[in-house]
């Protein structure tokens, strides 16, 4: 009976960047910088205010759009980090992680046959949502504009079923960034138009030089701008699952229907650890962000060493390096990189057809583990140059 299911969930796939994970599995001896999960524990004032909510037995629903106490640390957290400006009453909704934000947001604003531009390569977790809605993912070639999304580019992908543009900067898989004036450039394109944009920032907090923007930061386009954030990343805290959704008040009380038909609230318990992770831990970010921007400059140097093409990343926890040049697919690659010589990186074509020809390596790991990984991709390249 498996014809009868919903043709358009039988049409996706899970993501590639998971399923080469599951694959790998089964190896011993695995070096695998694969996944973008930070290797800090949650800070321990985090974790002890979770412990005090399990004690004090506040395990209950709350408000559908969250705690108010987390909706105000949260747009105070924003206004101080950003200058970004969300009433906390109507303009913010506490999500089950940022990919529940995705999700509401994208199922708020699209219908069917409309169009979503997405500058590629990019994280696969937007395609098959925009496909579920019914509506149609346009992808822009971001390949020779150092991986960042042109006003140019986007004024030629623009059509009159075009609803929405995903900015989502800092970049999975490439860790590029944008200006000021990049983001400029953009909202005049989009400002006099009736399109949406959706802006992932979930790793907005791990800009290394200079500081992280938001085309929400432009009043010509704040009103059109749906904000994706959360603590994943930032706070080390993926298993808590704590995204937030910032928007204006006309957006956020469709979104707040879709949010609560899904999960109804997020998790009481992960809201209390959130509140604490937005007052008292929220320097916590700058201790990490030190030690990845450590991390971030040994592997892009190690790689630029052995030889291959790589954009310097500015935020986020990833490199994205070109292995074209050894006439192979990037799954190829990398399962040969697997099994000869025990290191996993994921296949470029994870992160779309834009993406072949290319590996992501995440950087969101021990130093030891890091050099590890790089010693064995070296000796690994340097017998690909001796057969040849």
């Amino acid at each position: 009976m498996e014809h009868l299911l919903n043709t358009r969930v039988q049409n996706i796939e899970i993501s590639g960047i998971r399923r080469f994970f599951n694959m790998i599995q089964e190896y011993d001896n695995l070096i695998s910088l694969t996944i973008g999960q930070p290797d800090f524990p949650t800070p321990s004032f985090v974790k002890e205010a979770g412990k005090r909510a399990i004690s004090d037995n506040v395990t209950s629903y709350t408000h559908n759009a969250g705690m108010l106490e987390l909706r105000i640390a949260a747009s105070n957290f924003l206004k101080e980090r950003y200058s970004l400006t969300y009433e906390p009453i109507d303009e913010v909704i506490v999500t089950a992680g940022a990919s529940e934000a995705i999700d509401a947001a994208f199922r708020t604003i699209l219908e069917e046959g409309c169009e979503v531009i997405l500058p590629a390569p990019i994280y696969p977790g937007y395609e098959p949502i925009i496909r579920l809605c019914g509506a149609v993912p346009v992808f822009v070639d971001v390949r020779n504009t150092g991986f960042r999304l042109t006003a140019k580019a986007l004024a030629s992908a623009i059509t009159e079923k075009t609803r929405c543009v995903v900015l989502p900067y800092p970049s999975n898989p490439t860790g590029i960034t944008l200006t000021q004036e990049e983001l400029q450039d953009i909202a005049t394109v989009l400002q006099d138009k009736d399109i949406f944009v959706l802006s992932d920032e979930i790793y907005s907090e791990l800009v290394y030089e200079g500081s992280h923007h938001s085309i929400a930061q432009i009043p010509a386009m704040r009103n059109k701008t749906i904000v994706i954030n959360g603590l994943s990343k930032s706070h080390s805290m993926t298993g808590w699952r704590i995204g937030f959704l910032f928007a204006p008040a006309y957006i956020t009380k469709h979104m707040l229907k879709v949010h609560q038909y899904n999960v109804t609230c997020a998790t009481s318990i992960s809201q209390y650890a959130a509140i604490e992770a937005l007052t008292g831990a929220k320097e916590a970010p700058r201790m990490m962000r030190h030690q990845y921007k450590k991390r971030r400059d040994y592997v892009y140097h190690r790689l630029t060493a052995m030889g291959l093409d790589v954009q310097h990343p500015g935020g986020a926890f990833y490199l994205f390096p070109y292995i074209g040049q050894f006439g192979e697919t990037s799954f190829s690659f990398a399962m040969r990189l697997v099994k000869e010589a025990g290191l996993a990186v994921v296949p470029g074509s994870a992160f779309s057809e834009y993406g072949e020809g290319y590996i992501r390596l995440s950087y969101a790991y021990s130093m030891e583990m890091l050099k590890e990984g790089c010693d064995r991709l070296q000796v690994f390249l340097e017998q690909e140059k001796r057969r040849k």
